[in-house]
């Protein structure tokens, strides 16, 4: 039988259910929809919205994730007692070193499902926003709020 990267058979009802939201939340389609020039996504209603968990965390640790097929890091991120210690793959070797990330503080979807990217299973999206160099820029409160701080 034929498994898909997340364990599941080839054809179940669960990969049929999230692999819309796999191809939304890919780092390709989440890089192309961030050209300041792509006209607004289709309108979605507040409830829509509101289903998306967005909290504040703070890295704790930055490894190098060299089996990645693009430049990336391996996070593992507190995101406070409600949410807990989570781990990421994050696309940012462009704009920061190893050293910078640690105590960072970033926002993240902590309810997507998880992913498998290479050996690391990816358990939230790091958001960010692409510079005029194509790097990515974490989404950081300026302001100190504490961990797992939602969204709002």
């Amino acid at each position: 039988m034929r498994r898909r990267h997340d364990g599941t058979a080839a054809g179940s009802t669960r990969c049929a259910t999230i692999a819309p939201m796999r191809r939304f939340a890919s780092p390709e389609t989440m890089h192309y929809t961030q050209d300041p020039n792509t006209p607004p996504a289709a309108t979605v209603s507040f409830d829509d919205f509101m289903k998306v968990d967005i909290r504040v965390g703070t890295v704790m640790a930055a490894d190098p994730f060299p089996e990645a097929r693009k430049p990336a890091y391996k996070l593992t991120i507190d995101f406070g007692a409600g949410v807990g210690i989570k781990k990421s793959s994050a696309q940012i070797t462009g704009r920061y070193s190893l050293e910078q990330l640690p105590g960072k503080r970033v926002l993240a979807v902590v309810n997507f499902p998880p992913r498998q990217v290479g050996p690391v299973r990816s358990e939230v999206l790091v958001l960010g926003l692409a510079d005029d160099a194509d790097h990515t820029i974490l989404v950081t409160p300026e302001h100190h709020v504490p961990n797992g701080a939602r969204l709002t």
